[in-house]
């Protein structure tokens, strides 16, 4: 899985927010995170339009989280700035069609697609700030082999 820097800037922008629990202008979040302000303040924008955040003007002003962290999966912000968590060709993989020996390729895009869910949809921001991961994740990250790199 690709995980593109505006999903990384995004979910690190939101894990600040979940940490300070008070309004942050864009610029504290880009400095607390060492992110590309302008980068951020468009990120922001995307998260706020997607309802994950809402932004104040004035003195008080900054944004927010929209809902509590303990209700903002990694899903949640994927889905929000890069779209559906498996594509095939633009379509989800429950669209896509094979025939021949590729007949049953379909079947393995949507495994796929279940199990990015088994993990991002059950990860909060709470539970990244905490460092505390569901157990089914924590189990995951645990295995010794999921740190090792697969160069082919």
């Amino acid at each position: 899985m690709h995980i593109p820097a505006k999903v990384d800037y995004g979910m690190r922008a939101l894990l600040e927010l979940a940490r300070l629990d008070e309004p942050a202008t864009g610029d504290v979040l880009a400095q607390a995170q060492g992110l590309p302000p302008k980068f951020l303040a468009a990120i922001l924008n995307d998260l706020r339009r997607a309802g994950l955040v809402y932004s104040q003007r004035g003195m008080e002003g900054g944004y927010r989280l929209a809902r509590p962290p303990s209700q903002i999966t990694a899903a949640d912000v994927i889905r929000a700035l890069d779209g559906p968590l498996a594509e095939v060709r633009g379509l989800r993989p429950e669209m896509a069609s094979y025939e021949g020996a590729a007949a049953h390729l379909q079947a393995v895009w949507v495994a796929t697609r279940a199990s990015l869910r088994a993990v991002l949809e059950r990860v909060t921001l709470e539970d990244v700030v905490k460092g505390k991961l569901p157990g089914p994740v924590a189990r995951l990250v645990a295995d010794p082999d999921a740190w090792e790199p697969r160069l082919r």
